[in-house]
C-alpha cells in the first residue's frame, strides 16, 4: 500500500501537510481542554472565584470552537485529497488496461478488472481518509495524553504501563488474523461479480433454455461463499470494540480507585484527577482510532496489492522503435503478408496456427474459410496485433508489424469483429467511432454501402436514434451492418471482415458484397466466412484445417485440388450449384 501512496500522492504534498497542520492544531486544542477544566475546579470552584471560572470557561469555549473549525477543515481537505486520489487511480488503471493485449485480459479476467477499478480503489480511498485524519491525531493524542497525564500525577500514570501493552496486543492479534480473510473476500467479490455479469448479459440465453433456476443457484452459491467469509472476518472484528470498551472501563475504575486514595492522602487534587481521567479517555480513544485503522488496513492493503498487480503488469504487446526496414523489394501499399507464422495460446497443447504463409494485396479480396476451430479468427486477430506471433512474421507494406506503432498499424485497418459490438449513443456516433471527424455525408455514404440506410430511415430519429446498452434495440443483422459502416467510414488500406455477414440473409449478403466490391477496390480485403456463397467470388481463397493451410486458390482451382474445400462446398451447395 505504501507503494501506491508513494507513487500517487506526490502532487498533493502541500495539501497533505496542511491537513496534518490542521489535525495537529485540533489535537492541541483537545489536549488543552482538560487542563483548563482542572484549573477551574482546583482554583475557581474550590476557592469560590466566580470571575476565574467565567474567564476560563470563556477560554474553553474559544478553544473548543477553534478545535471544531480545525476538525471541519481537516475533514474537508482530507476528503478532497482522497477523492482526487481515487479519481487518479481509476484513470490510471483504465488507461493502463487499455494498452493490455488480449492475453492480459484473459489472464486477469474482465470481472476482476472491474472489481479492482471500483471496489478496490474505494477501499484504498477510504483508508487514505482515515490515515490523513488519524495518522497524526492518534499518536499525538496518545503521546500528548500520556505526557499531560504524567504532568498531573506520575504515580497514577503507572496504570498505563499495564493497560497500553494489553490494548496494543489485542489490536495486533485481531489485525493479523483478518488479513488472509480480507484477501479471500476480494477474490470472492470477483467471483460474485463474474457470475452476476454473466447472468445479466446472457439473460436471453438463460431464459430461452429455462436456466433461471440454475443461474439463481449459481449466484446464491457465490453469494453464500462471500457472506460466510464476511461473517468470519466480522466475527473476529466484533471482538475489537468489546475488548476496547472493557479495557477502557477497567482503566477508568482503576484510575478512580487509586486516584481517590491519592486525594485522601493529599497527594492529588480533585481537578487533577478529573483532568487525568479525561487524558486517560483520550489515550484510550486514540488507541481505538488505531484499532479502527487496523480494521480497514488489512482489506485496503489487499486491495492496494491487487491494484499494484494490474499497474505493474507490462502489456505483452508494446511498441518498438520503428526501424523502417522493409523486405528489400518493392511492395504495393496495402499488402498483408504472412511468413511462416506460428501462434499458440498460453497453456495450449498445440499451436492454433502452424506455418501460415500467404499474401493479400491491394485491390483483391482474400477469403479465409475452414471448419469450426480451424484458426480463422485467430489468424485475422494477428493482423491488428491483438496477439503477437510465436514464430515467423506478419508484414504490412513489407514491414514487420512489430516495427510499427500500434496506433499507426491500426490506422491502416478497418476491422469488423465476429461479434458485432455497439456502444451506448446515437447511430451516427457509433458509425463515427471509426472516424471521429467524419462528415454527415461520409456517415450516410458508409451506411448506404453497408445496406444500413434503409432500416436507419425507418427509425424514429434516423441517424440520431439512440442505441441502447449492448445494442439491444437493434437486430443481429442490423448490428453487423452498423459495424461494417463503422469500418467503411474509416476508408483504410486494409479491411478485415471476421465472419461479419453471418447474420445477414442471402439477398442482403449479395447486395452488400456487390456494394463493397466497388467501395473497397483500392484496399486489401480479407474476409473470414462460414458460407461458401460469401467467398465463392473471392480473388483468393485460403482453406484452413486444424491451424494449417490446406489449400490456396480460386473457387474452381480449389474444387479440383483441395479435398477439405470440396467437403465444405458439398456440405453447403447442391450438385447443380457446384456445377
Amino acid at each position: 500500500m505504501l507503494k501506491i501512496f508513494r507513487n500517487n500522492l506526490k502532487t498533493y504534498r502541500l495539501m497533505i501537510a496542511f491537513v496534518f497542520l490542521l489535525v495537529f492544531l485540533q489535537s492541541l486544542s483537545e489536549l488543552y481542554l482538560p487542563t483548563l477544566m482542572a484549573d477551574i475546579v482546583n482554583i475557581g470552584i474550590l476557592e469560590g472565584d466566580t470571575g476565574y471560572i467565567l474567564r476560563l470557561g470563556g477560554l474553553m469555549l474559544l478553544v473548543t470552537a477553534a478545535g471544531v473549525l480545525f476538525s471541519i477543515a481537516a475533514s474537508y481537505y482530507s476528503s478532497s485529497i482522497a477523492s482526487s486520489f481515487g479519481k487518479r487511480i481509476r484513470s490510471k488503471l483504465f488507461s493502463h488496461v487499455e494498452h493490455f493485449s488480449l492475453q492480459e485480459f484473459d489472464k486477469i479476467g474482465t470481472a476482476s478488472l472491474i472489481t479492482r477499478t471500483t471496489n478496490d480503489v474505494t477501499q484504498v480511498q477510504q483508508v487514505l481518509i482515515m490515515i490523513l485524519r488519524m495518522m497524526v491525531m492518534a499518536p499525538m493524542m496518545c503521546i500528548g495524553g500520556i505526557i499531560m497525564a504524567v504532568s498531573k500525577d506520575a504515580t497514577l500514570s503507572l496504570v498505563f504501563v499495564v493497560v497500553v501493552p494489553v490494548l496494543a496486543g489485542a489490536i495486533l492479534w485481531i489485525g493479523s488474523r483478518s488479513v488472509a480473510l480480507f484477501k479471500a473476500m476480494q477474490l470472492k467479490i470477483d467471483k460474485l461479480n463474474l457470475v452476476l455479469r454473466e447472468g445479466l448479459t446472457g439473460i436471453r440465453v438463460i431464459r430461452s433454455f429455462h436456466r433461471t433456476g440454475f443461474e439463481q443457484r449459481r449466484f446464491d452459491a457465490a453469494n453464500k461463499d462471500l457472506t460466510e467469509t464476511a461473517i468470519k472476518v466480522n466475527k473476529i472484528m466484533a471482538f475489537m470494540m468489546p475488548i476496547m470498551m472493557l479495557i477502557l472501563n477497567f482503566s477508568s475504575v482503576a484510575i478512580l480507585w487509586f486516584g481517590s486514595i491519592r486525594i485522601s492522602n493529599n497527594d492529588m487534587q480533585i481537578g487533577d484527577l478529573m483532568a487525568f481521567l479525561q487524558y486517560a479517555m483520550q489515550i484510550m480513544f486514540s488507541l481505538i482510532m488505531v484499532a479502527m485503522m487496523f480494521i480497514m488496513l488489512p482489506r485496503a492493503s489487499v486491495s492496494a496489492a491487487r491494484i499494484n498487480e494490474v499497474l505493474g503488469m507490462k502489456p505483452g504487446i508494446q511498441d518498438a522503435a520503428a526501424t523502417g526496414q522493409t523486405t528489400g523489394r518493392e511492395v504495393k501499399e496495402g499488402t498483408v503478408e504472412f511468413r511462416e507464422v506460428t501462434f499458440s495460446y498460453p497453456g495450449a497443447e498445440k499451436p492454433a496456427l502452424s506455418g501460415i504463409s500467404f499474401t493479400a494485396v491491394r485491390g483483391e479480396t482474400t477469403a479465409i474459410i475452414g471448419g469450426t476451430g480451424s484458426g480463422k479468427s485467430t489468424l485475422v486477430n494477428l493482423i491488428p496485433r491483438f496477439y503477437d506471433v510465436e514464430a515467423g512474421s506478419v508484414r504490412i507494406d513489407g514491414m514487420d508489424i512489430r516495427n510499427l506503432t500500434q496506433q499507426s498499424l491500426r490506422a491502416k485497418i478497418g476491422y469488423v469483429p465476429q461479434q458485432a459490438v455497439l456502444f451506448t449513443g446515437t447511430i451516427s456516433e457509433n458509425i463515427r467511432y471509426g472516424k471521429e471527424d467524419a462528415s454527415d455525408e461520409e456517415v450516410s455514404h458508409a451506411a448506404k454501402i453497408a445496406q444500413a440506410a434503409s432500416f436507419i430511415a425507418e427509425m424514429p430519429d434516423g441517424f440520431d436514434t439512440v442505441i441502447a446498452q449492448g445494442g439491444t434495440n437493434v437486430s443481429g443483422g442490423q448490428k453487423q451492418r452498423l459495424s461494417i459502416a463503422r469500418a467503411l467510414v474509416r476508408r483504410p488500406e486494409i479491411y478485415i471482415f471476421d465472419d461479419s455477414f453471418s447474420a445477414l440473409d442471402f439477398k442482403t449478403d449479395a447486395q452488400l458484397r456487390a456494394a463493397l466490391k466497388e467501395e473497397t477496390r483500392d484496399a486489401a480485403v480479407i474476409i473470414v466466412a462460414q458460407r461458401v456463397s460469401t467467398v465463392i467470388h473471392a480473388d483468393k481463397i485460403i482453406v484452413l484445417d486444424e491451424g494449417e493451410i490446406a489449400g490456396i486458390g480460386t473457387h474452381s482451382e480449389l474444387l479440383q485440388a483441395c479435398e477439405v474445400y470440396r467437403e465444405i462446398v458439398s456440405s453447403q451447395l447442391s450438385e447443380e450449384e457446384i456445377a
